[in-house]
């Protein structure tokens, strides 16, 4: 007997999953076809409320945030996760096309553990998604 086999399900449930927040559809297809290409699996928000309450439900592995969302900024989603206990230990990575330096460092302390600027490298994107889950 192979102890090692598992079904597709079960590997499903082994992929790391991730939470994309962005409110550019575009966007948020171009991030999840990523993510399935390197085998992890996703979910998606829209706006900041569903992200946080995604996060609180689902406990991803790690967030994609965009930091100008319609309702919430991200750096008010970073808070609010960061503050709750069920949650704070998820790390978040900015989503952004705001490449200033000053920017940057917001992000940072706000909580977030990367930054990845827009337009999307995808290998870049691709590295600190791995170094993220690692």
């Amino acid at each position: 007997m192979n102890l090692h086999s598992s079904s597709p399900q079960q590997d499903k449930l082994r992929q790391p999953l991730v939470l994309a927040v962005d409110d550019n559809e575009d966007n948020l297809q171009l991030l999840t076809q990523l993510l399935m290409l390197i085998e992890c699996s996703h979910i998606t928000a829209t706006d900041g409320h569903t992200a946080v309450l995604m996060a609180q439900n689902y406990q991803p592995n790690l967030i994609l945030l965009d930091m100008m969302l319609p309702d919430l900024d991200g750096i008010e989603v970073v808070y609010r996760l960061k503050q709750d206990p069920e949650t704070m230990d998820i790390p978040i990575v900015a989503v952004t096309a705001m490449a200033r330096v000053e920017d940057q460092q917001r992000f940072l302390l706000a909580g977030c553990k990367e930054y990845i600027k827009k337009p999307y490298i995808i290998e870049e994107l691709e590295a600190t998604i791995r170094r993220c889950l690692a």
